[in-house]
């Protein structure tokens, strides 16, 4: 398994659509699908395991949208996603989703069954959170792959397992002279299956090399999804909080931003000024969707109208509570969000979920204290770091873990941010991000009618307001009692006891009530998904 990346597994993906997992995540396996069937997909049949959360929300939560995106070759910020429908029928591809038990035993599983007039491949993937996924089968042949690499499948024209298990060593030893980091991998499947990743572009004439060893030119190239690629030759700094603060008592006390470049400059292989640039992308990103949400944003599939301009309006206007860098958090977030619901582009920090959580703290604290755009670059940084400690030991999937997943693991990541955008040391920023997450166990995802806005907002809001308090509270001094690394293994331990039914399947909490009952009727035409779902399964 790959080592988390600040720019692949927490700050992004940019993306449109309400959520990272369904959308994005949905979007990449689609693309690397699309990959294995050479571009050209005509039939596809997708399996969702009922006891997964894809049953009750591929449709409203932009599972369909990302998925199909993905066939049709797009990214996960691609303008015409909304439009997907009517470019699949354009491109001939047709589809079929099929709700049955297929061993799934993770609730964001995609079995698919590709197909055109000369191929059909079977190709199963996880879309476990925050745009990242997982490959665990190719034609019924067990993988396993991320995405951040280039991936050669090649398929022998001989079963005999003796002289595969041959073939494979005799590769190695040649793939071992080429490039020491290349290795061959044999799996049985429907047929047998041999893959070899990559962190740089096959050449012609080694594929050719292998093909002919394997006495085939039947073969895939599946290119990388994520933006930062595999670094074999990565040699990480520390691990874990308690690992990173020995390295910076052993570096002079460098601070935590030029910590977090170090951190992802030795994992990605890119220089610091090349991490800068990404990190000020991504901020011109944020900063774009704020002041999308505040000229105010339009979307026929959504519960909530655009309320930002207005609390925008009241704030200026000295008629709310004075608390200005609390209204203008809450500005930013509800901006960010709005825009996420509109369909603009966001960046899923660390879902799109709870894209307003750590952004809008940030962005809303940076305005009222004057702070400069590289400032706020390395604030992000800083986030972007305990995100890293977050998803090594737990993760950011709501359909594991519930909202404590999402808001609770960006407001962690807003209060380190906001200690070192106010100049707080190494430990002030760990003990707030550490506050922040006790903070929030718990926290269920029960979006009203499937949809990612309501208490989405209001969850969004309480984790930038925690963050806020809690990064005053450590540069207080406030004992953090618990540390951030036994925090994070506590929450994986608390997200695993949530009921399934609170974990983004639209079964429990709020999604039950009369009214999100009503809001869905009304926005699909029709009896509410959850419902006709318990009907199926009795």
């Amino acid at each position: 398994m790959s080592a988390p990346s600040i720019f692949n597994d927490v700050l992004g993906p940019v993306m449109r659509g309400p959520s990272s997992s369904h959308c994005a995540g949905a979007l990449r396996i689609g693309r690397l699908a699309r990959d294995l069937m050479q571009g050209d997909i005509k039939q596809a049949l997708i399996e969702y395991d009922p006891n997964g959360s894809l049953v009750t929300t591929h449709k409203s939560q932009g599972s369909d949208m990302g998925l199909f995106g993905g066939f049709l070759g797009w990214d996960a910020d691609e303008e015409q996603l909304v439009n997907y429908e009517s470019h699949l029928e354009q491109a001939g591809i047709t589809t079929e989703i099929q709700y049955r038990s297929i061993g799934a035993t993770h609730p964001n599983t995609y079995k698919l069954s590709l197909s055109n007039n000369n191929i059909s491949h079977e190709f199963t993937a996880l879309s476990t959170g925050g745009g990242m996924i997982e490959v665990i089968a190719i034609d019924q042949a067990p993988v396993h792959f991320m995405g951040d690499s280039y991936v050669l499948v090649v398929y022998p024209q001989f079963t005999d397992p003796l002289a595969l298990e041959t073939l494979t060593n005799s590769l190695n030893s040649q793939l071992e002279a080429e490039n020491k980091h290349l290795q061959a991998e044999l799996s049985q499947g429907i047929k047998p299956v041999i893959l070899i990743e990559s962190a740089q572009e096959f050449g012609d004439t080694l594929i050719q090399r292998i093909c002919q060893q394997c006495q085939t030119q039947d073969y895939r190239l599946l290119n990388p999804v994520m933006p930062v690629l595999s670094n074999p030759d990565m040699t990480l700094p520390f691990m874990d909080a308690r690992q990173l603060l020995d390295y910076i008592q052993s570096h002079n006390a460098k601070p935590l931003p030029l910590i977090a470049l170090e951190y992802e400059s030795a994992r990605s292989g890119l220089n610091h000024q090349q991490l800068m640039a990404k990190m000020s992308g991504i901020h011109q990103v944020m900063s774009s969707a704020v002041n999308t949400g505040l000229q105010g944003t339009q979307f026929a599939d959504r519960i909530l109208p655009s309320q930002s301009p207005a609390f925008r309006a009241k704030h200026l206007s000295n008629e709310l509570l004075p608390s200005s860098i609390l209204n203008e958090t809450v500005m930013h977030v509800s901006a960010i969000m709005e825009a996420k619901s509109a369909m603009h582009t966001i960046v899923a920090a660390p879902t799109a979920g709870s894209c307003g959580a750590m952004a809008g703290a940030v962005l809303g604290a940076a305005k009222v204290m004057g702070s400069s755009d590289e400032q706020v670059c390395e604030a992000l940084f800083v986030a972007g770091l305990i995100g890293v400690l977050i998803t090594k030991d737990a993760t950011f999937a709501a359909e594991e873990a519930g909202c404590m997943a999402e808001c609770g693991s960006g407001s962690s990541m807003a209060a380190a941010a906001l200690v070192a955008l106010h100049n707080g040391d190494t430990e002030q920023c760990l003990t707030a991000a550490s506050m922040a997450l006790q903070n929030s166990f718990g926290m269920t995802c029960d979006p009203i009618a499937n949809r990612v806005e309501a208490p989405c907002l209001g969850k969004n809001v309480m984790a930038a307001s925690n963050a806020l308090s809690c990064a005053n509270m450590a540069l207080a001094g406030f004992d953090q009692v618990v540390p951030i690394d036994e925090v994070i293994i506590a929450m994986a331990k608390v997200g695993k006891a949530i009921p399934h039914e609170l974990c983004c399947t639209a079964l429990g909490g709020l999604s039950q009530t009369p009214t999100a009952q009503k809001i869905e009727k009304q926005l699909s035409g029709s009896e509410g998904v959850t419902e006709v779902l318990r009907f199926k399964s009795c």
